[in-house]
């Protein structure tokens, strides 16, 4: 395969593209960034890389025509042949569409019209635009970009094909952006399953716009439920985990997330929704004495035992973690730690990420936003904590989503880490201005050794599952399947809690732990880290409370880091190397 230099136009640097970037330098290809929409700042950063191609992996501006006509350009859309518009997973899962796909498109005048490359359909799950964009979206796009690579670029039989509307096997069409009148919520009509889909079909934006107790507020996260009494459609019946229960016509709704809408110049953020009607509203009084409900479904710490397994999933909304989540989490840890009937303790973070560690949402809403810092910061340390020093348990992070800052760092604590392939780690904290805690200048040594600590805590940038397994960071990457990655991770579980040298395991892990705490106490990493973290949480003039308000606030910074561009320098360095 030929080597190439890749530019990527990107409109951020989210899941898509960190992965398409890594997986693309995992094949050697010299790759460039450039995150700016200015037509200007494009043209430079062309002239500046000279790309044999350039790719857009999330993209929502059109890319120039200057650059498009000398230059080949693949787009990747999330929808199927023929599918054209800003919109297309909001309208695929409002019309209950059971099979969707992405296409790898060539950019021309038209958006969205230009000759098509590749396209691949999925199942279309019935869950959230967001958790379909991050599974089956990504993965097709990156499977169809190793495809051009690998094949259609070095055939010289290939042509791509024009899009055809005449064609049968062509059926998508352009549809236009959904706006909120095409979201709209009748309580007194629309069922639960219905509502849900509305939602999900919005998740994770815009939202859905909707209106409790005279408040205007888009609705995030929903779950749909029957098991509970039902009272007036659209009443709020109770609250779980942060969530609120709302009746329907046939059941109710969990609604995990709320965003007040702007009131004026006024701007908010998405909090628990519990936090917004009771924190947020100007009748704040008429929710005081809501009662928690018990629930089948809302429920976001799972425990699941087979075989002395006990899989853990923690599904917080994000993947952040605030105090009373941690705080929730780490109680449920310690009673599996009591239990004589568990062997292994596997962890298995949520269904669309494992952790991202501390919550800076509900950090930045608080009175106090340095206390909480403090807070948060020092629970989420509890689990770790717990986790390093559970010496009568085997215990397991199954890192089957990705993962980021603490988060990334706290599957360390584990004694074996089963990665699915695809996933994509952070382990850093600088980009928020933060030292960072969670134990990592003693975990992320430990497993990779002082200079690739270092080289991964300060360069900033996002790493592969088998980038991660080839330096030590992971123990074994299982294939990227959900089903499979599952199943593989069963059988790994297994054999661990009957391996007959269960109980020497547990003894060197005692062993070890003793040999380490001898050499310097754990306590002595926590205040380390925890000095740097609290010097920066009471400065108000810190880095970190500015880029934690640009971040809740989505506020950009407007052009590329320097961390994502390609040097010269280091390309000339890589060539005499």
């Amino acid at each position: 395969m030929i080597l190439l230099k890749i530019l990527l136009f990107a409109s951020a640097y989210n899941g898509m593209c960190q992965r398409i970037h890594k997986e693309l330098e995992a094949e050697m290809h010299s790759i460039s960034i450039e995150l700016s929409s200015n037509e200007q700042q494009m043209l430079r950063a062309v002239d500046d890389f000279q790309p044999d191609l350039i790719l857009c992996p999330f993209l929502k501006h059109a890319v120039p025509e200057k650059i498009w006509r000398h230059h080949l350009c693949l787009i990747v859309h999330p929808g199927i042949e023929g599918d054209r518009g800003p919109s297309s997973l909001d309208w695929a899962i409002a019309s209950k569409t059971n099979n969707w796909g992405a296409t790898l498109l060539q950019a021309d005048a038209e958006m969205d019209a230009g000759d098509i490359w590749d396209t691949q359909t999925f199942h279309v799950r019935n869950t959230a635009k967001a958790s379909i964009y991050r599974r089956e979206v990504i993965a097709t796009a990156v499977h169809m970009i190793k495809n051009v690579l690998h094949h259609s670029l070095n055939n010289v039989d290939f042509k791509p094909r024009p899009l055809d509307y005449s064609k049968p096997s062509v059926t998508g069409e352009y549809l236009p952006l959904m706006r909120q009148e095409s979201r709209k919520i009748n309580w007194e009509i629309d069922s639960a399953e219905i509502i849900t889909r509305k939602i999900n079909a919005a998740d994770s934006f815009p939202g859905v716009l909707d209106t409790i107790a005279g408040n205007e507020v888009y609705l995030f996260g929903a779950r749909p439920e029957y098991s509970l009494h039902s009272s007036t459609p659209g009443e709020i019946l109770g609250h779980r985990d942060g969530a609120i229960c709302r009746a329907t016509i046939d059941g109710n709704v969990w609604i995990r997330q709320l965003k007040m809408a702007p009131q004026g110049e006024r701007k908010f953020f998405k909090l628990p929704a519990l936090h917004v009607i009771t924190k947020q509203f100007p009748n704040a009084h008429l929710f005081e004495n809501l009662r928690a409900l018990n629930s089948r479904l809302q429920n976001d710490i799972k425990i699941e035992t087979q075989n002395a397994v006990a899989y853990v999933t923690f599904d917080f909304y994000n993947g952040a973690m605030n105090t009373e989540q941690c705080q929730n989490l780490l109680s449920r840890l310690r009673e599996l730690r009591e239990r004589n009937d568990i062997r292994v303790i596997a962890l298995m973070g949520g269904e669309d990420f494992w952790s991202n560690g501390i919550h800076l949402n509900c950090i930045q809403a608080s009175v106090d936003p340095a206390r909480e810092s403090w807070r948060n910061i020092n629970a989420i340390d509890d689990i770790v904590q717990e986790l390093i020093t559970m010496t009568n348990k085997v215990t397991v992070a199954a890192l089957r989503n990705n993962a980021g800052a603490g988060g990334a760092i706290m599957p360390l604590a584990c004694d074996k880490i089963f990665a699915r392939e695809g996933v994509v780690l952070n382990p850093h904290y600088a980009t928020m201005g933060l030292f960072g805690s969670e134990y990592w200048t003693y975990l992320l040594p430990r497993r990779v050794g002082d200079a690739k600590a270092k080289e991964l805590t300060e360069s900033c940038l996002p790493l592969l599952t088998t980038q991660a397994y080839k330096f030590g960071m992971v123990d074994k990457v299982l294939l990227e399947d959900w089903n499979t990655y599952h199943q593989l991770l069963q059988r790994e579980c297994e054999a661990l809690a009957d391996d007959v040298n269960y109980f020497a395991l547990l003894s060197r892990k005692q062993y070890t732990r003793m040999k380490d705490e001898a050499i310097r106490p754990l306590e002595a990493y926590r205040q380390d880290e925890l000095q740097h973290m609290k010097t920066i949480f009471d400065n108000p003039h810190s880095e970190y409370h500015h880029l934690r308000y640009n971040f809740v606030y989505k506020i950009s910074c407007n052009q590329t880091p320097a961390r994502l561009v390609y040097r010269k320098e280091e390309e000339k360095m890589a060539q005499t190397a």
